[in-house]
Order: C-alpha cells, then structure tokens, then sequence
C-alpha cells in the first residue's frame, strides 16, 4: 500500500470532483490524504468524514465576482496578492506533513502549495487537471481573441507548479498536442462512480446547472422552451411555471441528468464531459469574463456535441434551435473518449510501481 497526497483548487467543484473520482479508485488499495481548499474542501469533507481517507483543508486561491457577476480581474488580483504573502507559509507546513508522512507520491489538480512543497522535500509530483491543455493542446483553431487570451493564461498555469514526473491532462474535447510536449498524457474527464453508474434514459425534461447566478433573461429563456427545466446551482426557490429549482445534491442531480434529455449549464470541462458521456447534448454559457470556459463552449461546438452562447444573449429562439438538433448532436459525440479515468490510473500505477522498485530518499527538512 502507497501513501498519496493529493491537492486542488477549491474553485467550483470541477476540481473536487475529478478528485473525488480518482480517490474512489484508489483509496482501496492505498492510503489517501486531501489537501482541499474553499469549495472542495466543502464538498469532500462530508464525503469523508470518519473514513479511511483523510481531508485536511487550506488556504484557497480562487476568482472573485463583481455585483453583476462577471469575473473581476482586478479584486481577484488583490486576493491572489494576499494569498501570495501566505504561500510560503503553507508550502512549509506542506513540506513538513510530507517529512513526517512519507508519502510516496503527490498529485495536484492545479493548487500552486503542494507541488512546491513536495520540490522542496524531493517527492516526486504528478499534474492531473483541466488547465494545463493551455500549454499542451493546439490551440490555433480558436478564434484570435481566444487565442490571445490562452497566451496569457498558459503563463499564470506555468506560475502553478513546475517539475512534475508527467502531466495529465483531462478534457471533454482532444485536439493534437503541441509539439515537444513529451510526459504529456491526454484523457477524457475523470468520472466519480455515480456517473459510472448511471443508467441513461430518454427523458423529456431539462437540465440546467449555474454556479451562483442566472439572469431573468435566461430563465425566461429557459421557461419559453416549453419543457420541465429542472435548475440547479440557485439554491432552493418557488416554482416558477416550469422550472423547479433545486439544492446540488450529488443522487438526485446525477438521476435527473441520466435521464434528461440536454443540459444547460456554464461551460465547466468536468460537467460538459460527464453529460457528454450519458449521452447528453450540451447548451454551454460561459460565464461573463470567464475566458477558459469561453474555450471550452469552443470546442464543444466545434465538436458537434452541442451548442453555446454568450451568457447574456442566449434567448428562447436559440434554445429551441438547439432543441431541435438534439439528434444531430448524439450522433457527434466521441464517448469512446470521454472516460479518462482508466487511463489517468495507468498513469499514477506506473509511477507508483517506479517509486516502489526506487524508493525515493526525501530531501531533509531545514531546521
């Protein structure tokens, strides 16, 4: 049995959830810990609270909104700053948890603490999440503005942790690696077991998800389509026609977008490519200002699987085209590809396996 100790972002709960499903694959046969900030540190430790796995939590490092809620550079700038002067800090008490648990490999889903903790200490540190495609991926199919905007976030990726043993990189959508990008594996999103579970049926009703907003517009929008919309990502509200709304619950959320028959949602890799896989048409919206999420409505587009539009100018006529192409869609879909799981865990077991035949000496932590 390895110990592992695994960190993420604690933005959203992409993150969390791909790490979630890597630890229900590996927690069996190894010894797990979590390092989990903000909203993943919310959503896994009642998860695992009082099991074999162990979640510790820790500084965040995350967006703000404005109150009209688009991304705010400027306040997410000042926040970062804060979280900058605390780094150092967190990346000491990291690398002692790493001299007192010995762990035999760390795995980091973009969280800058742990990578540099585990440099330090001579852990060796494998990158498993969604942004590094940024660096790796082809891009030059994007638009020009996009491509501008992924030249920039490729460096503040970069700034996140470097040395690792081998990049995965985990994505509903697969365009060809940029040259020289060796240690670069690339998978599909990494399922947690209640996708892998699911049983997918043809249902009439709506999925829609948000993270913390949605104009009147769009749910008019989505009450002009005619359909029963099932809204998660709002909280719990009245009903509204035909629009319920609903507490993320992991069960119940799952259930109802097996058997729907299109999700609405923002443009999230992890959620477009776990509908993706039930064999679900995605209407995506990225969120204002939110230029990864502008990526992946690209690509989901380009794909064929599904349609998209600027946040605050979907309206009913484009919902119902969509509506409409429902089948056109299913028929796009690359879901032999979706599920990179199985290949993700390759990755992990082969360096677990090289860490056994060469145990790795820690470097000594300075006094």
């Amino acid at each position: 049995m390895a110990k592992i100790f695994i960190s993420m972002s604690g933005d959203g709960r992409g993150h969390a959830t791909r790490v979630r499903a890597l630890t229900e694959a590996l927690r069996g046969e190894h010894d797990i810990t979590l390092f989990a900030p903000g909203d993943a540190y919310a959503f896994l430790m009642p998860l695992y609270a009082s099991s074999d796995v162990t979640v510790r939590e820790i500084p965040a490092l995350r967006f703000t909104y404005t109150a009209d809620n688009r991304v705010c550079y400027r306040r997410t700038a000042v926040d970062a700053a804060r979280y900058l002067r605390r780094l150092p800090g967190l990346v000491r008490w990291l690398r002692d948890e790493i001299e007192a648990g010995q762990p035999d490999l760390a795995i980091n889903d973009f969280e800058p603490a742990l990578p540099r903790a585990a440099r330090a200490a001579g852990l060796p540190w494998i990158s498993v999440n969604h942004q590094h495609f940024l660096r790796t991926y082809d891009l030059s199919s994007l638009p020009r503005s996009l491509r501008w905007h992924a030249g920039y976030m490729a460096k503040i990726v970069g700034l996140y942790g470097s040395g690792q043993a081998e990049t995965v990189v985990s994505s509903f959508y697969f365009p060809p690696l940029r040259k020289g990008c060796e240690h670069v594996t690339q998978v599909g999103v990494l399922l947690r077991p209640e996708v892998l579970e699911a049983s997918p049926s043809a249902g009439g009703h709506l999925v829609a998800y948000f993270r913390r907003f949605a104009s009147s517009g769009l749910l008019a929008a989505l009450a002009a389509t005619g359909r029963s919309v099932r809204v998660y990502g709002l909280g719990a509200r009245p009903r509204a026609g035909n629009l319920t709304f609903h507490t993320v619950s992991s069960s119940r959320f799952i259930d109802d977008l097996a058997s729907c028959a299109a999700l609405i949602c923002t443009a999230g890799n992890q959620l477009v490519g776990e509908a993706l896989h039930l064999g679900k048409p995605v209407f995506a919206l990225p969120e204002p200002n939110n230029h990864e999420q502008a990526i992946n409505a690209h690509f989901l587009g380009q794909s064929g699987a599904g349609d998209w539009a600027e946040f605050d100018a979907v309206d009913h006529g484009r919902l119902r085209g969509f509506l409409r192409r429902l089948d056109d869609f299913r028929a796009a879909m690359p879901r032999e590809r979706i599920n990179g799981l199985p290949a993700t865990l390759a990755v992990l077991r082969h360096h677990l396996r090289e860490t056994a035949a060469q145990p790795v000496a820690l470097n000594p932590v300075a006094a």
